[in-house]
């Protein structure tokens, strides 16, 4: 069995020790980080190496940043949708396991009609081109990251407090919908379709504690790698305990 984990990670320097307890524990094969927040020179790979892992990154000053850390070494296929965007926001690599593993940091949007949220529609569009030129159907993908998108009202706390909000409005959603026309399956959904999964919270209010969350953090694949996973879980655990981030990681397995 294959485990492959999506975690934002919100600044791995400041979490490193949870970042290294993890692996210790989980004992993934892929741990996909986003929001290094840290330049490539700052990341900690001996840290990582030390624990016999791999790393692949693409790292930003201050924001931004994805990595995938593996057990045994990939191949950068390509670093970011639109190469003239300036965020570090996607990595995909090739896999010693037979299929390709994209990582990506979705933009945030900050608020619905924003310049940011146009943003965040050009990207999504610009992602599902970049899939379609390099991809096909039949091709074993997998696509993980933070979202920052509930797919939809099951994915939601409160869908009427959230509608038409970031994260949550139509324009959004249907967004998603059309970058997963090109083949994407939601794993969490092929195994799951109650509502109360999160895998955000947010600091304030309590919002853990209340269950006060979204599903963001997310794992899709194409329908050959899809069919070879077995379960999908959010590892609440790591959302507990001290500086937490306020994502927690999110656990594939598939029988590659």
């Amino acid at each position: 069995m294959v485990k492959v984990v999506t975690w934002n990670v919100n600044s791995i320097n400041s979490r490193l020790d949870r970042v290294k307890a993890f692996l210790d524990r989980e004992s993934p094969d892929f741990l996909c980080l986003q929001e290094l927040k840290c330049a490539d020179e700052k990341y900690p790979h001996e840290a990582i190496s030390e624990l016999g892992y791999h790393s692949a990154i693409f790292g930003q000053k201050a924001y931004n940043g994805v990595a995938i850390i593996s057990k045994k070494p990939v191949e950068t296929l390509f670093r970011n949708f639109d190469p003239k965007d300036e965020a570090s926001r996607m990595i995909a690599v090739r896999t010693a396991y037979g299929f390709d593993l994209i990582n990506a940091y979705v933009p945030n949007g900050q608020s619905v009609g924003s310049e940011k949220y146009a943003y965040k529609m050009a990207w999504l569009k610009q992602a599902k081109q970049f899939i379609q030129s390099h991809w096909k159907t039949s091709d074993k993908l997998v696509f993980v990251g933070d979202f920052n998108i509930a797919p939809d009202d099951r994915d939601v706390y409160d869908p009427v407090a959230w509608k038409e909000h970031i994260h949550c409005s139509a324009g959004e959603r249907a967004a998603l919908t059309d970058l997963l026309s090109v083949g994407l399956i939601d794993t969490h959904r092929m195994h799951d379709q109650s509502t109360g999964v999160f895998s955000w919270w947010d600091y304030r209010e309590l919002s853990f504690a209340r269950n006060k969350g979204l599903r963001i953090d997310l794992i899709y694949a194409t329908p050959p790698a899809a069919s070879l996973c077995r379960s999908v879980k959010v590892d609440r655990d790591e959302r507990r305990g001290e500086k937490p981030s306020d994502h927690a990681p999110v656990i594939a397995t598939f029988d590659f």
